[in-house]
């Protein structure tokens, strides 16, 4: 997939660095996997603001993406890969042999034309959804669950994927995106390949405007407030701010709000690196 760097003609294209979208093979989503998605602002169900820095942007339709892969002992084709205004990473519709279209988070290298299945028993290869048993130890692998049944929760942005480095007993040992080591049951799903749109990173918007389209209104530093507004405001002249913390005076940079008692911590062999 390449990235489209733009000369600076206009002082918004000074920067901007952008997909080139060549990868993406129609413009029309399917019309029968949309659902409306309101716009919150960052509005709780009273109207309060709860969240900052959030507001405006362009209208947006949500696409119904299959996480479960459970059709099994059925093969689908893919018919075209697509923009998803959601995610940072493509989406594909496949049809299904008894004429199911589904959407599915595109694996890097998916083609049109291109037969995937899901299930037990399934070959190991690119875009098929298989239990972490049947899967080759050292292969990568991303939508991963973390309980049978739960869904894909794990390695779903652009470019992601986590490394089956060993199997157990019951458990299968992932080296998941963030560095973190941890157990999964065998018995969970996960797709074979990386998620697709890899350069996503590489981006740069070039000009405020753009963030305001994708509805991320301006940020403000701390620093820069009054001591009413935030713990690290206030101060003659250009204060450091003192210990970094949030709004609320939580601690950050470094502080663990992990809970010490969470139930999960016995599955996690290695913890994320900082």
């Amino acid at each position: 997939m390449a990235m489209k760097k733009y000369k600076p003609v206009t002082p918004g294209q000074r920067n901007k660095t952008i997909s080139a979208f060549d990868d993406i093979t129609t413009n029309t989503p399917c019309k029968s996997l949309l659902e409306p998605i309101k716009s919150t602002g960052g509005r709780n169900n009273t109207g309060q603001m709860t969240v900052r820095y959030r507001g405006g942007g362009h209208k947006r339709m949500y696409r119904i993406v299959d996480f479960l892969r459970d059709k099994d002992g059925q093969t689908a084709t893919v018919c075209t890969i697509e923009y998803d205004p959601n995610r940072s990473a493509r989406i594909a519709l496949v049809q299904y042999e008894d004429g199911e279209k589904r959407y599915i988070i595109a694996p890097n290298g998916l083609k049109v034309g291109q037969v995937i299945a899901s299930g037990s028993g399934v070959a190991p290869e690119l875009g098929n959804s298989l239990p972490l048993a049947e899967i080759p130890v050292g292969t990568l692998v991303h939508n991963i669950e973390l309980r049978p049944g739960q869904g894909a929760a794990m390695a779903r942005s652009a470019g992601t994927f986590a490394q089956l480095a060993a199997r157990e007993g019951k458990y299968a040992v992932l080296r998941l995106p963030s560095g973190e080591t941890r157990m999964v049951l065998t018995t969970c799903r996960a797709t074979v390949g990386t998620v697709s749109n890899p350069e996503h990173n590489l981006e740069s918007s070039g000009k405020a405007g753009r963030s305001r389209h994708l509805g991320r209104r301006p940020h403000n530093r701390g620093v820069v407030m009054n001591p009413h507004d935030h713990p690290m405001g206030g101060g003659e002249g250009r204060a450091s701010g003192g210990h970094p913390r949030s709004r609320k005076g939580l601690p950050a940079k470094g502080y663990k709000t992990r809970n010490p008692k969470a139930v999960s911590n016995r599955f996690i062999i290695e913890r994320r690196k900082k």
